[in-house]
């Protein structure tokens, strides 16, 4: 099985990729973590997003005032987040488990996902050490994980499938409840021109993990634990939660006044 983490992931599909994200409320999203930012009194300033894709969240972001650094290890993604937003935004092509900055930042985001795409625990870990090495003293750390729960009972085993005016896909699960981790296999068919399609293949694996074990990486690696939320809501996580956001927060650094 190959790595999940790599360049192939999110190459053909990614110019398709909003098109089938078109259900995601990037709006209330964006709000959300505004809320939260705002309540620890961080209002401007660079905020870093790990795995922007094509720069969506970004955008929202920029508009409330952030200036904006995005990493992404997909040249496709990245190529689309140039195009469609500011040109004040700096993208970084990076894999996220080695990224560097050239200085520290207000906060790090990183949503749909894409912390599952790090499928091992001491590379998860690596990465949460790296955000609070370029966290501001004091920073927030912001992301979402699709848990252990939602591969194995909601989506492992399942096929996925979507059919639009151009394009369409087709999304096999299949997850492995020993090693925790889901494999995506991924067709899509982009017409070209009249009923002849193009057929783009790629693979996508992710792990599930639990909140317990989210809640151990992040204290090995330096940073503060602050509190966990179902989805994008103020409830708190359950049992069955699919999705679960976490907000963290720098420590080791000494605030100058």
């Amino acid at each position: 099985m190959k790595n999940a983490y790599n360049t192939s992931a999110y190459g053909s599909f990614a110019y398709v990729y909003d098109i089938f994200m078109d259900n995601v409320p990037y709006e209330e999203w964006a709000q959300f973590i505004l809320n939260l930012l705002q309540d620890r009194k961080i209002t401007e300033g660079l905020v870093l997003e790990l795995g922007c894709g094509t720069g969506k969240l970004m955008t929202l972001l920029g508009k409330a005032g952030f200036d904006m650094i995005g990493v992404d290890n997909s040249v496709e993604m990245l190529q689309i987040a140039r195009e469609k937003t500011s040109q004040d935004f700096l993208y970084l092509l990076q894999d996220m488990r080695e990224f560097e900055l050239y200085g520290t930042v207000k906060a790090v985001i990183s949503v749909c996902d894409s912390v599952n795409y790090i499928t091992k625990k001491e590379e998860l870990r690596k990465v949460f050490q790296l955000v609070n090495n370029y966290l501001d003293p004091e920073g927030v750390f912001i992301f979402d994980f699709n848990t252990e729960y939602k591969y194995r009972e909601l989506i492992g085993e399942t096929v996925i499938a979507e059919d639009r005016e151009d394009v369409s896909f087709i999304w096999f699960n299949e997850y492995d409840e020993e090693s925790h981790l889901n494999d995506i296999d991924l067709k899509v068919f982009v017409q070209e021109e009249g009923d002849i399609y193009q057929k783009f293949q790629e693979e996508h694996i992710q792990r599930g993990y639990r909140l317990d074990e989210i809640k151990q990486l992040l204290e090995e690696s330096g940073l503060i634990f602050l509190e966990a939320y179902e989805e994008y809501t103020m409830q708190a996580p359950q049992p069955d939660s699919g999705r679960i956001v976490v907000v963290a927060q720098e420590h080791g650094k000494n605030r100058r006044n």
